[in-house]
């Protein structure tokens, strides 16, 4: 099975969700920035490079947070929290339509969401805020 970041990607209050362009898979849906993890790379770095390649930002990896599987069952995803450290959004149009900074409300009220998605911001991120 192939390794895959999800970057969790905070600002204050906000998370960063993508659209996925035409040519990628699971167009139009709104997501948060992902990638394979590249051969001999960590998941710290892959979160790092994803962010930068897909809309500009530098970002710092704060932990990860949770896994599953994507639902073609080809990736392992690795969820990690990581925090906006600079940059303006500059979207990689091969990638990703449009970005948006939401609140978990927001993004539970997305209708193009991945199902693994949604258990993510409903189960898993309230619980992460709790731990602070």
């Amino acid at each position: 099975m192939l390794e895959a970041v999800v970057a969790v990607i905070t600002k204050g209050d906000k998370v960063l969700l993508i659209e996925r362009a035409p040519s990628v898979r699971g167009a139009g849906y709104w997501a948060p920035v992902s990638g394979e993890v590249e051969p001999g790379e960590s998941q710290k770095a892959a979160v790092v490079r994803e962010a930068r390649e897909e809309v500009g930002l530098t970002v710092r990896p704060l932990r990860k947070v949770w896994e599953n599987i994507s639902s073609r069952g080809t990736f392992r995803l690795n969820w990690w929290l990581a925090e906006y450290v600079a940059g303006e959004l500059v979207l990689d149009k091969r990638e990703v339509s449009d970005a948006r900074w939401l609140t978990v409300e927001e993004i539970c009220e997305l209708d193009s969401t991945f199902e693994g998605d949604r258990e993510f911001y409903q189960k898993v991120l309230p619980l992460l805020g709790r731990e602070k």
